[in-house]
């Protein structure tokens, strides 16, 4: 190897032009910059594809050189020698080629390693030939093995028959550099700069965000760029928002300025979007919670809730309830990207029914019924009138087929009445209604392009201006993608996830306050009493529900699986791990279950029969309603707080066990004992 980097030394100084003469060498330097132009691939594959595209087909029997046909060109020998390849050629395809050794795992996340030759080196060089991989001081012993021209022959076409599968000389091939150029590119931003994965930690309420970012603030990395995203009910400032009940809506409306009004923290927003400004000008330089982003936001007047969103393109780690990773809505919504990402899912046992609830979506026919009129109003006001009547039409057919299979109801209790159907019958059904996987393509591009802002020339006030087509409201528009969404699971890989779903239509009634109409009097006079003192009435009315219900966590998970770059789950109740795999359709590869922090000494499991009182602790129905069993395991629970220094943890079976008292003074009594 010290001999081949002295020989690239020295044919550097002489292909280098006068080395004294410094202007003309960077002149020289700088042409080839300009007249730089695609180079042929000398990879070892390609070269090898290339010796193997012109070897002999046979031997003489005389001399036993082989043998030329009438169409072959014989090189000279002076051309045989040209053509061989230098030492410098075959030093860099030695480079190459561990690179591309190298290439194929991944560099962020492996040490370095060197290269250690065992015993069984030697016996291994004719495999690693056929492999694409030569090294330099292999090649008199190679030139020795193949001398031979029978041998030669036949390492020749072995190596033309294990390339000619993976690579040819006319397209990049996948063991070398020049195929993972196009990779590499795909891998890196818009700056140029190699793009590394961020890390998406999912946690099941905000509140756990609030005790891992505690944590974060307490290690090493308590300065890394992060951002914790949330719901408005978390980060809204605009006291004109926040009191709603509906803040999604009217945060929506604001932005859209469709009263004349906007949201006046909206636009300042700029102010804390940057990851820098937040940690250097504003002073969040250590990890933060939603609390934190919020007080800023009020104190600058911007909106947290969109600068938290703004941050997460310059976020190394994100926070966010895993819902946000694992329902398809959300991910839209939020604008999450997850392709190539590293997911961290805490408290994972209840990944599975999370992952349910994201494939799933119930919607009521009354919502339906209001999404059809506002559809069918579009299409009467000639907006866009051939994407929309696709979408009216398609609620037309549903509303119509619920109607039509009320009589299919059974009683399945008191005043509730249900039908359910299977996935694949489901599709025949909708296939009888000309709902098919063609016409759900057709369809979803509708959505899509009335979803569009255009902008185009109309008559304002007697002048032409450019002016905004209206678009379907924001209800529509989510009750469409809910139903896509859920179509689109069912009309995947040829129907893969059909037999995963159940389909119910339920009845059931409920009771609403009605004001009563008003009534004239014997005059023909209508006296409206004032708003206090009308008394409305309690009105039975009858609601239709039709529900998509997913039964298997793998078909909202499958979204995640395909993409990321990795998913770590994390809990203490994962066990067993065959089982969870196999509901989640991923199969994990490393899998730890760490032992119990506690040793087996300090746990005891056991039951309490009776109270300090002597009574009976018998929890069934019958006894947990009685005032004797209350106070018993009132004086229970009191008597361990009490004896227990370090504080208690204690569950009840429902809220119903526990009286709104009782948390309060078990409370008060444990921070007492502590």
């Amino acid at each position: 190897m010290t001999l081949s980097v002295k020989y690239l030394q020295a044919k550097q100084k002489e292909g280098g032009g006068h080395v004294g003469d410094k202007g003309q060498s960077e002149k020289n330097l700088g042409d080839c910059k300009k007249s730089e132009s695609p180079t042929r691939c000398y990879c070892v594959c390609h070269s090898n594809a290339d010796r193997a595209a012109v070897q002999p087909a046979g031997l003489d029997k005389e001399t036993g050189q082989p043998l030329h046909t009438a169409s072959e060109h014989v090189p000279s020998p002076g051309e045989s020698q040209a053509k061989k390849p230098s030492l410098a050629s075959r030093l860099s395809e030695k480079v190459q080629t561990s690179l591309d050794s190298d290439c194929e795992k991944d560099e962020d996340f492996r040490s370095d390693r060197k290269r250690l030759r065992t015993a069984g080196f030697k016996s291994q060089k004719r495999q690693r030939t056929q492999q694409g991989v030569i090294f330099i001081d292999d090649e008199p012993e190679l030139e020795k093995e193949t001398s031979d021209p029978q041998s030669w022959r036949t390492a020749s076409s072995n190596q033309a028959a294990g390339l000619s599968s993976s690579c040819s000389a006319s397209e990049p091939c996948s063991r070398c550099p020049c195929a993972s150029d196009k990779d590499m590119l795909k891998d890196k931003d818009k700056d140029g700069r190699k793009k590394i994965p961020k890390i998406f930690f999912g946690t099941r309420t905000h509140k756990q965000i609030t005790q891992i970012a505690h944590e974060l603030k307490r290690t090493v990395y308590s300065g890394v760029h992060m951002t914790i995203l949330s719901s408005r009910d978390h980060t809204c400032v605009n006291a004109d928002v926040a009191p709603h009940f509906n803040r999604n809506e009217r945060c929506k409306d604001l932005l859209e300025a469709k009263d004349g009004r906007s949201c006046r923290y909206y636009h300042g927003v700029q102010r804390m979007r940057e990851q820098h400004t937040l940690q250097w000008v504003h002073g969040l330089r250590e990890a933060w919670d939603i609390e934190d982003l919020v007080t800023l936001g009020k104190r600058l007047r911007a909106c947290s809730y969109y600068a938290a969103r703004e941050l997460m393109q310059g976020a190394s780690i994100i926070f966010c309830p895993y819902n946000y990773l694992l329902d398809p809505m959300i991910r839209e919504s939020m604008e999450i990207d997850l392709a190539g990402q590293i997911l961290v899912l805490d408290e994972a046992h209840n990944i599975e029914d999370c992952a349910r609830e994201s494939a799933s979506y119930t919607l009521e026919l009354a919502t339906l019924q209001s999404s059809r009129d506002e559809l069918d109003g579009m299409v009467n006001s000639n907006i866009r009138r051939s994407k929309h009547e696709p979408l009216r039409d398609f609620c037309y057919v549903l509303i119509n087929w619920i109607q039509e299979s009320q009589e299919l109801l059974s009683e399945r209790g008191f005043e509730s009445a249900s039908k359910v159907w299977s996935g694949k019958d489901t599709l025949s059904i909708f296939h009888s209604l000309g709902i098919t996987a063609d016409t759900f393509s057709n369809m979803k591009q509708n959505l899509a392009s009335v979803l569009e802002k255009e902008e185009r020339v109309g008559v304002v006030n007697g002048k032409e201006d450019m002016v905004l087509v209206p678009t379907i409201g924001s209800s529509t528009a989510t009750v469409l993608k809910n139903l896509f969404m859920v179509l689109d699971y069912l009309y995947r890989d040829n129907c893969r996830f059909a037999e995963d779903y159940r389909v119910a239509l339920q009845r059931s009634y409920t009771w609403t306050n009605q004001v009563p109409p008003d009534v004239p009097d014997a005059q023909g006079f209508l006296v409206r009493p004032r708003a206090r003192h009308r008394q409305s009435i309690r009105v039975k009315r009858e609601v239709l529900t039709l529900s998509f219900w997913c039964l298997n966590p793998a078909v909202a998970f499958s979204d995640l699986s395909a993409t990321v770059h990795s998913i770590v789950l994390t809990s203490g109740t994962l066990s067993p791990m065959a089982s969870f795999s196999s509901e989640l359709g991923v199969k994990f590869t490393i899998q730890l279950e760490a032992n119990h922090v506690i040793n087996k000494s300090q746990v005891w499991v056991g039951t309490v029969g009776a109270g300090p009182q002597g009574q009976k602790l018998c929890a069934t129905f019958q006894h947990t309603e009685t005032y004797t069993f209350q106070d018993e395991v009132g004086a229970l629970l009191l008597h361990v707080c009490q004896v227990m220094s370090k504080g208690v943890l204690c569950f009840l079976p429902s809220y119903k066990v526990s009286p709104p008292a009782e948390p309060s003074v078990l409370k008060d009594k444990t921070e007492t004992s502590n």
